[in-house]
């Protein structure tokens, strides 16, 4: 059988998909991923055959810069940037207001390029990213279903009541103004609201005779598909709704080396550091981690993203740093992970057994932070106004032998999921 996966050009969504592509490539037969070229190279890395479709104007081949992106796209950027530091409410009222701009993305080049695509590899399976709205649509006009895989927090596919883009729960340490978040909340909805009456616009102009499609966002895998969730189900509200054939596989890393990375020497804790591959540019929390490791002794592991390391002030003696590590890998050495809620990085933790400090910004990395906190295995801050002393005792709460034990046990549940093959085994059922 051959399997098409269908992808954003951004490396965040792509290297877990390529976990499926790779186990199906090595099992059931042939593969093609569609994205864009930022991140063919990783493509071809995995011995997985390319071809070009590109779902925005955004790319991301590992590590975002504003100045890589297109006219208009680094002021877009820029601009997200500026959002997160003045606060949640600020960075979701701008997400909603750029929904459109960033998922669907020029409808009808999508939909002729991948109905080229689909004549083209004639695929017995489709896999698509849920949040590749216009791919969604392009393939639904085309009547080509798909099994939709939801890389984020289960709740980037809303259930009955929640809406896209609001958080479906907030940490602790984050309460937003009753009064705000209700003006958040009608925001996204007209947000969702304008998707789908774009979606529907398209679909009566290009495909008149496919039925309608509805709210992309909260539409999970058509006719009787699975819907994959590259999550733990221990990190899902059980009083959540789930569509029907929920598949949770636990977790989607990727098996990495720590080749000849050095590890930080000394006898403190290891600390890992990373706020993904956008958030990186958040110097001023980048900073106060840097203190907090010289103040506390940590052994601190650093990646500095789009941040230049002279902005981080004084480093810890043997501190590695580098604007990219291999975090799977030292996952397996890490003590201490501090993270951005990225659905990546609170995965690839949980599988590592790693007690979590998450430092949510922006979409699902708030239900993502008060999933941590619920499951035991870390805590959560505001990265806005994070202090030395805040991170400093966080990291020493998660360091605890009950959460430390928790965070095994988390370990344990995300290795029974199965992975990529349990993906796998599902999409190839149909």
């Amino acid at each position: 059988m051959t399997l098409l996966v269908v992808s954003p050009d951004y490396a965040s969504h792509l290297l877990p998909l390529l976990q499926i592509a790779r186990r199906w490539l090595g099992t059931r037969g042939e593969v093609v991923v569609a994205t864009g070229p930022a991140t063919r190279h990783l493509v071809e890395a995995a011995g997985v055959a390319w071809t070009d479709l590109r779902l925005g104007r955004g790319r991301n081949a590992g590590v975002i810069e504003v100045a890589d992106q297109p006219a208009g796209e680094d002021a877009h950027l820029q601009a997200f940037f500026d959002a997160t530091r003045a606060g949640p409410i600020a960075t979701l009222t701008y997400q909603a207001d750029a929904r459109r701009h960033d998922l669907l993305y020029d409808p009808d080049g999508v939909l002729d390029r991948l109905g080229e695509i689909v004549r083209d590899v004639r695929p017995e399976r489709v896999v698509v990213d849920h949040v590749a709205f216009g791919a969604r649509l392009a393939l639904h006009a085309l009547g080509v279903p798909a099994v939709s895989v939801v890389l984020g927090h289960p709740s980037a596919l809303p259930a009955p009541g929640e809406v896209y883009g609001l958080p479906s729960a907030w940490p602790a340490a984050i309460t937003p103004d009753p009064t705000e978040l209700e003006t958040l909340r009608r925001r996204c909805r007209e947000s969702v609201d304008e998707l789908a009456a774009a979606a529907a616009e398209v679909l009566a102009r290009r495909a008149p005779g496919r039925p309608p499609i509805g709210d992309l966002t909260s539409r999970p895998s058509p006719d009787g598909l699975p819907t994959v969730y590259a999550s733990p189900l221990a990190l899902h509200d059980p009083a959540r709704a789930l569509p029907p054939r929920s598949v949770f596989v636990g977790s989607l890393a990727r098996a990495e080396s720590i080749g000849e990375t050095v590890l930080p020497a000394g006898d403190g804790p290891l600390v890992l550091v990373a706020l993904g591959s956008f958030l990186g540019a958040r110097d001023d929390v980048l900073a106060t981690a840097v203190r907090a490791a010289n103040q506390a002794g940590w052994r601190l592991a650093i990646a500095t993203g789009s941040t230049p390391v002279e902005r981080l002030g004084a480093l810890p003696p043997g501190a590695l740093v580098a604007r990219h590590l291999p975090q799977v890998a030292l996952l397996g050495h890490a003590d201490v992970f501090v993270n951005h809620g990225g659905n990546g990085s609170v995965t690839e933790a949980a599988a590592a057994g790693v007690p979590q400090v998450v430092l949510p910004f922006s979409t699902d990395q708030f239900a993502l932070a008060a999933a941590v906190e619920s499951a035991g295995v870390g805590s959560a801050l505001s990265p806005n106004g994070l202090t030395v002393e805040q991170l400093v005792a966080s990291v020493t709460s998660a360091l605890a032998p009950s959460v430390r034990r928790r965070a095994g046990e988390l370990a344990e549940e995300v290795a029974s999921s199965g992975g990529a093959a349990a993906a796998v085994a599902a999409i190839a059922a149909g």
